[in-house]
């Protein structure tokens, strides 16, 4: 199964950059070991549409086009789940073994998400009540994504 990351808006270069590509590294290292085929981060522009509901549709639209067919979609959203760690690897697992192509998260501009895109995930994860800059919510995911790996392989990175 292959992991994707598709994210409004771009890292510039620095240590948000840094980490996240340090986190996309790390988990190619193990998780081809365990039947994932790579990672693969899309970043869209953000809309320039002067009011928010044009704007998070035009965003839907980049999104949509984004998203690999067969793919199990999940949002990252404000309103979505705070799961721990271990049901999140649980999850990732239990799609790869049922044989889904890809996974793809998606995180939204700072209007948010559609509806229409919310309605389609399979599962909506929040990082807690707080709001989150989209940098530092992508270098999260990227991280849970990583310890996700570590989880499935049984590695001391994941202490519960």
């Amino acid at each position: 199964m292959r992991i994707v990351v598709v994210a409004v808006g771009r890292l510039k270069q620095g240590p948000e950059r840094e980490l996240a590509e340090r986190y996309r590294e790390r988990f190619d290292d193990i998780g081809r070991k365990l039947g994932f085929r790579g990672l693969d981060i899309h970043e869209l522009p953000e809309s320039r549409a002067r009011d928010a509901a044009t704007r998070i549709a035009e965003e839907a639209a980049a999104i949509g086009a984004a998203i690999p067919d067969k793919s199990v979609l999940v949002c990252l959203d404000e309103r979505g789940q705070n799961i721990d760690s271990t049901t999140f690897a649980g999850h990732l697992g239990r799609w790869r073994d049922e044989g889904a192509a890809a996974t793809t998260f998606v995180i939204g501009g700072a209007d948010g998400l559609s509806p229409e895109l919310r309605r389609r995930a399979k599962l909506g994860v929040a990082f807690g009540a707080a709001t989150w800059p989209h940098q530092i919510v992508r270098v999260l995911l990227l991280e849970q994504i990583y310890r996700t790996a570590t989880i499935l392989a049984g590695h001391p990175y994941h202490r519960a």
